[in-house]
């Protein structure tokens, strides 16, 4: 059985807000970074390294770790992209967002992946003293004329998913060009998009340009993945060989970001929808969390304790996380909700946050 977490990192367009489980209440319990946009914030498995990514508008992205929980932190260089390096031709690389980070092992935090905009991969085997573009994918022939910006004005590396049995295997959700695989650390890649459909392309069934807005797998049997798209809800469960559309024909359960798993059960998840690209806002100005039980042939939807008039809140992509039975998501109009039964009833930690990148359970 997995064991609750009693942290909560929030990275919001105004720092690092942290909050705590106390006896049986979460609390508020300090924030970091103020003012700074922070793009996504996380810990690694023991709890005590914890990593911030800013948006600084002046000073561009910077990167943060503690080492103790937050009671101390030590920039350390963000990744950069070199002189030569270029989106498109004629067009050079330079490093906008810090879209995701993934520390892999415990302690030292030795091994760091990070996704960025512009759609490049970095990888740090020192604990994030020096960081390497992952040229294997940086190099890959559909990059420069098939990858494309989707939410943003390049295109942009936000899931990482790294096999636990053999770290050498990993894949990436790209927005815009789909799920990427790798057997060999990086050195060779494949799209794994069959099955998913991209409604925008002429082609809608391309094997790149696919837009995956969230992809994850679960952590029992990591040939199961999910992924919330821009054209609807998708699972495979032979590692991204076939995925196969999930969504609720008629009901809510269709577009969105966010997309959470059961850390126990391979067949349950949750999402929070919204109604389109075009607007991003809550179902009928209604706050809702559609949750499935069976690999996505059903969905229930539960509003308990959520908005139901006047709604215009959704949820980012890093925006909802679960411990045990406890969820939480925080919303773009910076309303934080907690759930404590796997998301039939919900209560409100604080109304008033900025807006919330992230959210994660440490």
């Amino acid at each position: 059985m997995s064991t609750n977490k009693n942290t909560l990192l929030l990275g919001t367009r105004k720092g690092l807000i942290v909050y705590q489980k106390k006896g049986n209440n979460w609390q508020y319990a300090g924030e970091h970074f103020d003012g700074i946009p922070v793009s996504y914030a996380v810990g690694d498995k023991s709890g005590e390294y914890w990593w911030s990514c800013e948006d600084h508008g002046h000073w561009g992205c910077k990167l943060h770790i503690s080492k103790n929980q937050g009671k101390s932190w030590e920039e350390v260089e963000a990744p950069k992209y070199a002189d030569n390096d270029e989106i498109k031709e004629g067009v050079p690389a330079t490093l906008k967002y810090l879209w995701v980070l993934h520390p892999q092992v415990n302690g030292n935090n030795q091994h760091i992946l990070v996704g960025t905009d512009p759609g490049g991969l970095f990888e740090s085997t020192n604990g994030g003293k020096d960081f390497q573009i992952v040229k294997g994918l940086w190099e890959h022939p559909s990059r420069k004329e098939q990858w494309f910006g989707g939410g943003r004005d390049n295109p942009g590396i936000h899931s990482i998913v790294v096999d636990h049995q053999n770290t050498d295997h990993r894949y990436i959700g790209i927005s815009c060009a789909g799920v990427f695989e790798t057997w060999d650390g990086g050195n060779s890649w494949e799209p794994k998009n069959k099955g998913l459909r991209a409604d925008f392309l002429p082609e809608p069934d391309s094997e790149i340009g696919q837009d995956p807005h969230y992809l994850t797998a679960h952590d029992k049997n990591q040939k199961i993945m999910w992924q919330q798209n821009h054209c609807g809800i998708f699972r495979t469960e032979d590692g991204g060989n076939q995925w196969y559309d999930i969504s609720e024909p008629e009901g809510p359960a269709n577009f969105g970001f966010v997309i959470t798993l059961d850390e126990e059960d391979e067949e349950t998840a949750w999402v929070v929808p919204g109604v389109s690209d075009e607007k991003r806002i809550a179902i009928n100005r209604s706050l809702m969390v559609c949750r499935t039980q069976d690999g996505g042939k059903s969905w229930q939807k539960f509003t308990r304790g959520l908005p139901q008039q006047g709604c215009y809140d959704i949820v980012y992509r890093h925006g909802m996380d679960i411990t045990g039975d406890t969820l939480a998501f925080g919303t773009t109009t910076g309303n934080l909700y907690l759930s404590e039964n796997r998301g039939e009833d919900w209560v409100a930690l604080n109304h008033h946050l900025p807006m919330i990148y992230s959210l994660r359970f440490i």
